[in-house]
């Protein structure tokens, strides 16, 4: 059934559907593991954490200081102007988009991204014809020295960490950049680079327009 939403009248809500079959040939190993990994977390929605596997909180149960950030991983096909459209979707209602990410094949992409208003974000999707997930990712401001990323690696690295994936974030304050995360356990990562002293990007962070911008 379809339905139309007073914030964006213009998009009709279409119901939530589960990626094609095609796509875990497509897509094998990782990226597959990584959406599975989210659709267990959504179906658990009675559980708490943030750990690989488990929950992931509502909008409702998670505030803009929530540690961690949302990341879409949209499924488009692979034919010309899907990006822009998936693009347009976004940016055409004010939402701006802060990374970007795409894995590509012979039939498929896979999209991941990331916009300043999660939540804005996932009604854009859900009114929408592209499948997605969401995925938790941590934002890690980069810190002042000669070596930030080997400073941020570092730390994951003694904590015997291993990073799935990383890309930039768009993000400045005071001159500094950031990057966005995937771990294997988002909760340890969190404590450790919170003991090296390291800030956390929450998505409050990502609501301030800098000068950049």
């Amino acid at each position: 059934m379809l339905t139309r939403t007073g914030r964006f009248p213009n998009l009709t809500k279409h119901n939530e559907y589960e990626p094609p079959d095609e796509i875990a040939i497509a897509f094998p190993g990782e990226i597959l593991r990584e959406v599975s990994v989210s659709s267990r977390k959504k179906r658990g929605n009675d559980q708490q954490g943030t750990g690989a596997g488990e929950a992931v909180p509502t909008a409702t149960e998670r505030s803009r200081s929530w540690p961690c950030l949302r990341q879409f991983a949209v499924f488009v096909e692979n034919r010309v102007g899907r990006l822009h459209e998936l693009l347009r979707l976004f940016e055409s209602h004010e939402i701006r988009v802060v990374a970007l990410s795409i894995a590509n094949s012979v039939d498929c992409a896979f999209v991941r991204i990331m916009v300043h208003d999660a939540d804005r974000g996932r009604e854009i999707l859900q009114f929408s014809k592209f499948a997605f997930a969401e995925i938790d990712l941590i934002g890690v401001e980069l810190p002042d020295g000669p070596q930030p990323f080997v400073q941020i690696c570092l730390a994951l690295l003694q904590a015997e960490l291993n990073v799935q994936y990383t890309y930039p974030l768009l993000y400045n304050r005071g001159g500094r950049g950031a990057i966005a995360l995937y771990v294997d356990d988002v909760d340890l990562a969190l404590q450790t680079l919170n003991e090296k002293g390291l800030k956390i990007v929450t998505e409050s962070d990502l609501l301030l327009d800098d000068e950049m911008f």
